[in-house]
């Protein structure tokens, strides 16, 4: 039986949504700000990152969206039947911001991996960005599908 994932994070941050954007939104800083990746080198709309182990992944960039603050992109690796991951960095109106990381992917397995490592990630961009966190970026997986129907 196959299965599909999908795992959303957010976080709460002491900074102005355009703040936060200026980083997760150019897709070659992403080893500024998630631990474990130690480049991203992009080229069109293309991102190869090279994780610690030295293993790349490429990437396809689906949406960069400067006035919504929304961040798509696709891994195409072949362990992946199909991943989409999305981005978004919401101005909460009082110098703060919300941001939220979504994951989809087939095998679902790899739904938990990526959410529980972005999970990680937007905690650390409280560090990197040297703002306060004001809310936790705990994972919480929705239901996974399966192909007949069924949720898991």
């Amino acid at each position: 039986m196959k299965a599909r994932g999908s795992v959303r994070n957010e976080v709460r941050l002491g900074a102005t949504a355009d703040e936060v954007w200026a980083l997760v939104g150019d897709a070659a800083r992403l080893a500024e700000w998630w631990p474990g990746i130690e480049s991203a080198t992009v080229e069109g709309d293309e991102r190869t990152i090279v994780t610690g182990a030295g293993i790349p992944m490429p990437e396809k960039l689906l949406t960069v969206d400067p006035l919504q603050r929304r961040f798509q992109y696709r891994i195409t690796a072949p362990f992946f039947k199909e991943h989409t991951s999305t981005i978004d960095v919401h101005d909460l109106g009082d110098g703060t911001s919300l941001v939220v990381y979504s994951v989809d992917a087939e095998p679902s397995v790899m739904a938990l991996v990526i959410g529980g490592a972005a999970g990680n990630a937007l905690e650390n961009l409280a560090q990197v960005l040297k703002v306060p966190l004001l809310a936790g970026g705990t994972a919480v997986p929705d239901t996974a599908e399966t192909t007949d129907g069924a949720t898991t």
